[in-house]
């Protein structure tokens, strides 16, 4: 399995720039705000033709005509919506909305309605909403095209600028920014089968309703239909525009047939390569990604980090939660050293923190890393899975809230007593400066903040490490390094026969925790091997 191009967000497309699953009928009420400004439409409205359609033969979106979805890159990207028609310009809204033109990715078209104190509006296609330098092409789009999405805009950034967002576009795909952002990471209703060798289903997202709200509000509405062949879904986004942007998510899902691997609030990232991996043979710059770890808050309060890695082969892990607290695939190293590139600008790329709302129950935070030999292919993705396959007929809700932006301005951050794993550095064991056990890895951990930022350069920190897989740590110890103000936990390892390299650790002090745990599995083929390239 390769990484997936079906993600339209990805950097070749976009380089330009719950509660647990239990029946429906249990206390619903709770989803259900106030009214929208239409009093005949609410979540409601969603749910009752998501369950209509569950019963109903599956049917595939209308592909648009196909000289449209065999455009090129930059005939696609030629085609732009012209800023001064978005909706409620003019109207003294602080939110408005850009719209989409289908095509090269975007195979169909949405229906999007308009939600207002009139009542519900379908909003026809408009041509006169784009622009392109190619006149023959404008004068080839039908009359009846569509639209593929839309882009929501706010001042974000300075208070008389409409700055881009939000934008909801393919399969079930949204991906936003908070302040100073770079668009990088997305987010997805629903994923289906994500990583098993049976192949992926991908919902679709077929009609929205965007409620228009007041002049002044901070926070908008939408509402979307979703469908595919097993899994059909109503949902409710309140976005809330910000230095981290969030969005707060209720979904109500009815599956029309088993569904053997469930995906809650799934991210999609892109993982090149880092400073825990070699560099590709002929690349200059030193750290290429959106995301660079995996962090989960787990029932049981432990705060785990998994630093993200570029496999040879598909690898799929599953952490074990009871009712999770959260879970987010960050870009937690913000430095524009790491990547000195100032046109990708990987540094300001955001983190995405899902904050579950209600009990979720038993489950897995399942993490699908899929190898890619570039930057352009979306190939991390993480999400909470029950934790057996999801039967038909089943009616499941979820509540959540996604934060976008940087890693310390998200949910995540508010816990400040334990220190986290800053950089993660491996090499091997049998080289000058890494040892000289043939067969082993050294791993270097560099942990920072909380209260080992107040400790003494002597103090006496002790370490919390074990090996899985039958791998032995041969050494481990703690050092300060002052130049870069961190504590280094120092480990020389060997793994198993046959086996990755899965290792725990922790640094600790009488006895209580001073961080986040940090695991990691180094794969047997890899980029530190002795047969390496």
């Amino acid at each position: 399995m390769t990484a997936t191009a079906r993600n339209p967000f990805s950097r070749s497309a976009m380089r330009d720039r719950f509660t647990a699953w239990i029946p429906l009928p249990v206390a619903f009420a709770f989803l259900v705000t106030a009214a929208a400004p239409a009093a005949a439409f609410d979540l409601k409205t969603v749910i009752d033709k998501a369950q209509a359609l569950a019963k109903q033969p599956y049917e595939a979106p209308k592909k648009i005509p196909d000289f449209m979805r065999e455009l090129s890159y930059d005939q696609f990207r030629g085609i732009r919506f012209d800023p001064d028609q978005q909706l409620w310009a003019g109207s003294g809204s602080r939110f408005g909305v850009m719209l989409m033109v289908p095509g090269l990715f975007f195979t169909h078209s949405v229906k999007i309605n308009i939600v207002d104190s009139t009542g519900v509006k379908s909003l026809a296609f408009n041509k006169g909403y784009f622009q392109s330098n190619d006149d023959a092409l404008m004068k080839k789009l039908p009359a009846d095209l569509g639209y593929a999405g839309f882009k929501l805009t706010f001042p974000l950034n300075t208070p008389k600028v409409h700055d881009q967002f939000l934008s909801f576009a393919g399969a079930s795909y949204f991906r936003a920014v908070g302040a100073g952002d770079n668009f990088g990471i997305s987010a997805r209703g629903a994923a289906l089968d994500t990583g098993l060798l049976s192949g992926e289903e991908f919902p679709d997202f077929i009609e929205y309703w965007l409620e228009r709200p007041s002049a002044k509000a901070d926070a908008m509405r939408i509402y979307a239909l979703m469908n595919s062949k097993r899994l059909t879904g109503a949902y409710r986004f309140t976005v809330r525009p910000g230095a981290a942007t969030r969005v707060d998510v209720q979904a109500v899902l009815f599956t029309r047939d088993q569904i053997p691997l469930l995906g809650i609030a799934p991210l999609t990232s892109m993982f090149y390569y880092g400073e825990n991996t070699a560099r590709p043979n002929g690349h200059w710059r030193p750290e290429v990604h959106d995301s660079d770890g995996l962090a989960i808050h787990n029932g049981t309060g432990e705060w785990l980090w998994n630093p993200l890695l570029n496999p040879s082969v598909l690898s799929t892990q599953g952490f074990n939660v009871d009712n999770v607290k959260g879970f987010g695939l960050l870009q937690r190293d913000r430095r524009f050293a790491s990547y000195q590139d100032p046109e990708a600008r990987y540094d300001n790329r955001p983190s995405t923190w899902v904050h579950t709302e209600g009990n979720w129950g038993k489950g897995r935070v399942m993490l699908i890393q899929i190898p890619t030999n570039s930057e352009t292919n979306d190939n991390i993705v993480a999400f909470w899975s029950p934790p057996e396959a999801v039967p038909a007929g089943q009616q499941l809700r979820f509540a959540y809230r996604l934060d976008f932006g940087g890693a310390d301005a998200l949910d995540h951050a508010k816990d400040k007593t334990l220190g986290r794993a800053v950089d993660t550095h491996i090499g091997r064991g049998d080289l000058v400066g890494g040892g000289n056990a043939a067969g082993s890895y050294r791993v270097l951990i560099d942990f920072q903040g909380g209260k080992l930022d107040k400790l003494p350069a002597d103090a006496a920190v002790g370490t919390a490490v074990t090996a899985q897989e039958g791998g032995q740590i041969i050494e481990q110890f703690v050092t300060y390094v002052a130049p870069s103000k961190v504590w280094r936990l120092s480990i020389l390892a060997r793994p198993a026969k046959d086996k990755p390299l899965a290792l725990r650790a922790a640094l600790r002090q009488d006895d209580q925790a001073l961080t986040e745990t940090w695991t990691y599995t180094l794969p047997q083929d890899n980029s530190f091997s002795e047969h390496a390239p």
